[in-house]
């Protein structure tokens, strides 16, 4: 039980899918005039241990259900490969959900009754992820959960717990960030397409096939570019910010091509750099939001 174990557990390559939404949405109170940095701190340190838990639930529950399997093509799980004990990898999970509980007071303390809800709906998406009666990893709705999660609930929570409310364009760079976290799940799906096919697992790449999961992958990277400009169009956001969120258009281009070239455990290095990019995106918007009320 080393820490090398515990950190193959925890996935650090995929906390950008929960750094990145909390960024943004921080930044988007700061630039409205009302931030606070313990509550933008505190956002940030729940949303990373929920992501936590997520990864550890997600081992555990996928080696009980017997998903997880000696075929399997992505990085090592630490149950399935015995590095971790079943019951190590649960108690984990749990101390990770115990404390985002317990740091979520205090934005439950400042967000009221509202972010009381979302931390209930945040953590019950935790454990039903891959857990529960009918886990949403299983039946096509990962892609979905992480648009609702790591976007929406993610951009959105983070900004109304320090200003009280919110607009349309919070709810919009929101969804931004959840098509890209979609694109993340999608890659690691894509890949266990013929493994979660053998184990009944029907994700929505198996439910689409190869092909369709490729044309997906595309549209999920294109999407955000669209809404941003879009939204400047209709003078929702300042060109610099768009500007400066273009520039990561040549990381997205280069990972739908190689997407459309790539299969099985191939994929494995996709998943991290569309991580990369979704982080990119987001502190590219960040630092622009603010830049563009100095210029």
């Amino acid at each position: 039980m080393t820490l090398h174990s515990w950190l193959l557990a925890i996935r650090p390559r995929t906390l950008p899918a929960a750094i990145g939404p909390l960024l943004l949405g921080n930044v988007l109170a700061l630039v409205d005039g009302t931030f606070s940095a313990l509550v933008g701190a505190c956002s940030m340190l729940c949303g990373v241990l929920l992501q936590i838990g997520v990864n550890l639930a997600n081992d555990y529950f996928d080696f009980k259900s017997g998903v997880d399997t000696d075929e399997r093509l992505g990085p090592v799980r630490v149950t399935q490969s015995g590095l971790l004990s079943p019951t190590a990898v649960r108690n984990g999970m749990v101390l990770s959900l115990l404390l985002a509980i317990a740091v979520g007071l205090y934005l439950i303390y400042v967000g009221g009754a509202v972010v009381a809800g979302l931390a209930v709906f945040a953590v019950l998406g935790a454990l039903c992820y891959s857990g529960g009666p009918y886990p949403l990893a299983s039946h096509g709705l990962g892609e979905v959960a992480a648009f609702v999660f790591f976007g929406l609930v993610a951009v959105v929570g983070s900004y109304y717990t320090q200003v009280q409310d919110t607009t349309v364009t919070v709810w919009l760079l929101a969804s931004t960030m959840g098509l890209f976290n979609s694109a993340i799940m999608l890659v690691n799906n894509t890949r266990d397409i013929s493994t979660d096919s053998k184990a009944g697992k029907r994700t929505l790449a198996v439910r689409l096939g190869q092909q369709q999961s490729r044309l997906l992958y595309s549209t999920l990277l294109a999407l955000p570019y669209l809404t941003i400009m879009l939204m400047f169009l209709l003078g929702q956001l300042p060109g610099l910010v768009v500007l400066l969120g273009f520039i990561s258009v040549p990381m997205a281009r280069v990972l739908a091509k190689e997407f459309v070239q790539t299969e099985g455990a191939a994929l494995n290095p996709l998943l991290g750099r569309t991580a990369k990019l979704t982080m990119v995106y987001s502190v590219l918007l960040s630092l622009g939001l603010p830049l563009s009320q100095l210029a």
